[in-house]
């Protein structure tokens, strides 16, 4: 199952799980509104891969409790230290994304259920009873989450370093997804108690931390050192399950050996034009001066021209780039990935993608972005105990956003018999057509709707899917 989320103002996240089989194919398209003007020219292939995509890989683990259930045998010496960092740092990690995910969707729907509430809707009644019970089940799921985690603490000092990070940053994390949740909850009714609630247990973390001397006092009272003390150890939780990467641009001896080739075939050509010129005129004159200036002015004109052409050629529909993962405990290499980035015209693109992009008239002007990844993995060298990856693309969109203009419209409506005047953005839909190819299973495609302004993105909505995909759910588990 894929996913595809607004990670900030300009990110989207897309994540999916990766299942058994070796080899795994996926399929990006990025329509962009042709308004936009954006080609080749504008922003090259090459700047906006390295700038605004991004992928990483972490173990990922189908039995949410597989993780924490090592780390007690690692605690009781039955595994390495190794083992339990690793294992507590999964089961954390796991954690903290699904966290992430089911708080912005309560926020979402909290905006949702507000925006219906000055429209005086019919439905905010559900929206309510629903949006309450969801909070309600996601604090119950934290706490049984951090109590599970609490409930065997280790004696060894090895181990209990690597327990008391972890406990710290998840408290603290638990603490401001709460508190963020707070600050956007509407008001009155059964919203007073689920608020109340959420306070209880922040200040209970809040206390559990100053218990256990987790963070100086010089560090609780500045929030700047705090927050740059927990990003610090939410990079010590991501680093032992975190692949590393060893990325290469491919076609560095094949580029040299057509700009060789290009530039013999020119001197060929201007080797011959010369002689032809001696033939002709003679003796060194004027003419034959600017004869040779000219033979090499078109040179220089046609030199680059001719090696691009080839360059071109040569690497059309082959893979651009290359990344080796590598376990960060072993040093093993696990897997390699090849990776395409390129413009596509609408009319080359497969009739699958054309169908779910299902492009009207009025939409028959778009740019596409197309990133294309193919990876083979290798199950049998990871870790004991973990066959799953899941991988996490990022694709920022600040560049285009960019090409938007600044103007700024106003409208006019009527608000208590007054005419009020309104200042409103404008606002670009892009599409987000997205096909995954496993070894074994149908293709999966799904399409998005994204809805971006300059200021950043302003909705995400999943709009269209089709295939089979079998995953696990990204939600808070007890």
């Amino acid at each position: 199952m894929i996913n595809v989320e607004r990670k900030n103002s300009y990110q989207l996240r897309l994540t999916r799980r990766l299942k058994e089989e070796t080899s795994h194919r996926l399929d990006v398209y990025l329509f962009v509104p042709g308004e936009l003007g954006l080609n080749a020219h504008v922003i090259s292939e090459e700047a906006f891969y390295h700038s605004s995509i991004s992928v990483s890989r972490t173990y990922y683990s189908d039995a949410y409790h597989l993780p924490l259930v090592h780390s007690r045998l690692a605690s009781r010496n039955q595994l390495g230290s190794e083992s339990y960092r690793l294992s507590l740092s999964l089961y954390a990690y796991q954690y903290v994304t699904a966290m992430e995910r089911t708080t912005q969707k309560m926020l979402v729907r909290e905006r949702k259920l507000r925006s219906e509430r000055q429209k005086e809707s019919s439905d905010v009644q559900t929206l309510r009873e629903e949006l309450c019970e969801q909070l309600n089940e996601m604090q119950k799921l934290s706490e049984s989450i951090l109590r599970k985690m609490r409930r065997n603490q280790p004696t060894d000092e090895r181990l209990y370093k690597y327990f008391a990070n972890i406990d710290n940053y998840l408290s603290w994390f638990t603490e401001q997804q709460l508190l963020s949740l707070v600050a956007y909850m509407p008001r009155g009714g059964e919203f007073s108690d689920i608020k109340r609630q959420f306070i209880n247990v922040c200040e209970r973390e809040s206390e559990y931390r100053r218990e256990q001397k987790y963070n100086s006092e010089r560090v609780m009272e500045d929030p700047t050192r705090m927050s740059n003390k927990m990003r610090l150890l939410r990079r010590l939780i991501e680093y032992p399950i975190t692949l590393k990467q060893e990325a290469l641009e491919l076609g560095g001896g094949e580029q040299k050996a057509v700009k060789a080739l290009a530039t013999a075939l020119v001197m060929a050509c201007v080797t011959l034009g010369v002689l032809r010129v001696r033939e002709v005129v003679g003796d060194i004159t004027a003419l034959f001066v600017l004869a040779m200036a000219l033979l090499y002015a078109l040179r220089e004109v046609f030199k680059d021209d001719l090696r691009n052409t080839l360059w071109r050629l040569l690497r059309r529909g082959r893979p651009k780039w290359r990344r080796q993962y590598v376990d960060p405990t072993r040093n093993a290499l696990v897997g390699r990935q090849l990776e395409w980035f390129d413009y596509k015209r609408y009319t080359a693109l497969n009739e699958d993608i054309k169908q779910m992009r299902r492009r009207t008239v009025a939409e028959r002007e778009e740019d596409v972005l197309h990133y294309r990844s193919s990876s083979r993995m290798s199950p049998t060298r990871f870790l004991s105990g973990y066959e799953h990856t899941r991988e996490t693309l990022y694709i920022d969109l600040l560049m285009l956003t960019r090409l938007m203009s600044k103007e700024k419209h106003h409208i006019f409506r009527l608000k208590d018999g007054q005419a009020v005047r309104e200042s409103v953005e404008r606002r670009h839909l892009f599409n987000l057509v997205v096909r995954e190819t496993g070894s074994e299973d149908a293709p999966y495609l799904a399409r998005w709707k994204v809805v971006v302004s300059r200021s950043g993105i302003v909705d995400v909505e999943k709009v269209a899917e089709s295939g089979v995909s079998e995953g696990t759910s990204s939600e808070l588990s007890p």
